[in-house]
């Protein structure tokens, strides 16, 4: 059979890109995923049904690409990614933050003028169930319900969070969704009753009765199939089984790790790094698997007192959120600060537990000027392609990392928290006064807030980075889209799955309309 469409990979974007077309009884689609798949709710595992709570921790199981990257000269780091139909809206923290308006105005500068933030609300609100808000920047009918939890569901360190930043002069933000907003307040969660609302249970579910929609998992793409400069099909490997598939349009959707990937082991990336691997080259892009962006995470812990509870579910430890503009920035709300329980060696590295051993503040750069890359190790498909993430590169980077850890620091001394902790777990006070000293610390310490992104991004043919038009198609080659992070030209200042959801939805209209 030949299909209209074949979607490689059925995560946020995906799933909802399937659900979309397939509204369209005479579209037909083919949505490989090469994790699993689970149709009743009530046989989705534990870990991946229950946001938080669950005995099983989902990064330690099945449902994950565990891949591995560079972070700094000094620390490599765990890059998980969702291996499951949901993707990684299946197993993240289930956080549902927006970008803020000027991340897609400045899409629009790079010459996506269909991305400009006016024209982005319409899908956001289209996807969404807000179970809180209804107004003119809200949706109350889409397929992902979220909310916040209210001040009497808060934990009293997440109480005394908020107080301490009030009273250091950040406004309160009840709604980090609505455009414009900043300050401290609580996050919005697709967490309902303990459920995490994937893209599996809030798109693919209501549309698994569709004949036109075929659902295969287990099915992992090892490439494009091309004739001529057309793309016509995938090479698919399932068990022990190879086989082709054949469509009008192949739709990437796997990824800001696998779609590059893909693309360079089926001959369309940087010329000279597919000659020196033997690949034959179907069309040079220089921009695959460049420009890597993601949000670096620096953790701090404090020691809790004997006595405090902390809940070893997490389950609303971290629903109090600060966003602020670091001193000096001309990119608004570019930083991000969450207060909740520390797990002791995740991703605290001086610990070894994984218990909650304290509380602690995760803060992040939600739009970092370091770039990293990803390569082609070999081309072997099982074999994942080379990560650099290169974070903290950029010295303005690290000047507002530093900034932010020691505001951190000076928020933890608000007298409420006596109440709660008695100590630092690291640095040292001699390395929180010292740039060199606490770059160097940094370095080491720092994770990745798990937001891959722009490795292949979008723009016009004239831009030498770009890998795809606005649409999505895929230069110098017809018959082949990617619609997932790894196109958005520079990440956004919020955790992505809202955005990568919305991205689905935007393209499945460009697709109806001929785009």
């Amino acid at each position: 059979m030949r299909y209209d469409h074949i979607i490689v990979g059925a995560g946020s974007a995906g799933a909802a890109l399937a659900a979309r077309l397939t509204e369209d009884p005479d579209r037909s689609v083919l949505l490989l995923e090469a994790g699993g798949d689970y149709p009743e709710f009530e046989r989705i595992p534990e870990e991946v049904r229950l946001a938080y709570g669950s005995k099983i921790p989902v990064w330690d199981s099945d449902h994950i690409w565990n891949f591995s990257a560079r972070a700094t000269d000094l620390a490599r780091i765990d890059i998980p990614r969702g291996k499951i139909t949901g993707g990684s809206s299946g197993v993240n923290g289930a956080q549902f933050l927006r970008g803020v308006r000027e991340d897609y105005d400045r899409w629009v500068e790079w010459g996506n003028d269909e991305w400009s933030f006016e024209r982005v609300l319409p899908y956001f609100k289209r996807m969404e169930a807000d179970q809180d808000y209804r107004d003119e920047y809200h949706g109350n009918e889409g397929a992902i319900m979220c909310g916040r939890y209210s001040k009497e569901e808060w934990p009293r360190h997440a109480h005394v969070f908020y107080e301490a930043c009030r009273d250091a002069g950040f406004p309160d933000c009840p709604d980090h969704n609505r455009p414009d907003s900043t300050g401290v307040g609580p996050l919005t969660f697709n967490i309902i009753d303990g459920v995490r609302m994937s893209t599996n249970i809030g798109y693919l579910n209501p549309a698994r009765h569709r004949l036109n929609l075929t659902i295969r998992a287990n099915c992992h793409v090892h490439g494009i199939i091309f004739d001529g400069n057309r793309a016509v099909g995938a090479l698919v490997i399932s068990g022990r089984e190879m086989f082709s598939v054949y469509g009008e349009e192949i739709v990437l959707c796997a990824g800001a790790v696998g779609t590059p990937h893909i693309l360079l082991l089926s001959g369309v990336g940087q010329g000279e790094q597919l000659r020196e691997l033997g690949i034959p080259v179907v069309q040079d892009l220089q921009g695959v698997g460049r420009n890597l962006r993601d949000h670096p995470d620096v953790p701090l812990c404090w020691y809790t007192k004997e006595g405090y509870p902390l809940d070893v579910n997490q389950t609303t430890s971290g629903t109090v959120t600060l966003r602020y503009t670091a001193e000096g920035s001309p990119f608004t709300n570019d930083m991000i600060v969450y207060a909740a329980n520390y797990l002791a060696a995740r991703p605290f590295r001086g610990l070894d537990e994984k218990d909650p051993v304290g509380i602690g503040a995760s803060q992040c750069l939600y739009l970092a000027l370091s770039e990293g890359e990803l390569r082609l190790q070999s081309t072997d498909p099982g074999q994942q392609p080379a990560l650099d993430y290169n974070l903290l590169d950029d010295p303005f980077d690290r000047k507002r990392m530093r900034d932010g850890l020691r505001l951190c620091n000076e928020l933890f001394k608000h007298s409420a928290f006596s109440e709660i902790v008695e100590g630092r777990a690291g640095p040292t006070d001699e390395v929180m006064e010292s740039d060199v000293l606490l770059d160097e610390w940094m370095k080491k310490e720092v994770v990745t807030a798990h937001h891959i992104s722009s490795t292949c991004k979008m723009g016009p043919s004239s831009d030498p980075l770009a890998v795809c038009d606005q649409y999505g198609r895929v230069h110098g080659v017809d018959g082949l889209r990617i619609v997932d992070a790894s196109i958005m030209p520079d990440t956004v200042r919020a955790n992505l799955n809202v955005t990568v959801i919305m991205m689905g939805e935007k393209v499945a209209d460009f697709i109806k309309q001929g785009s």
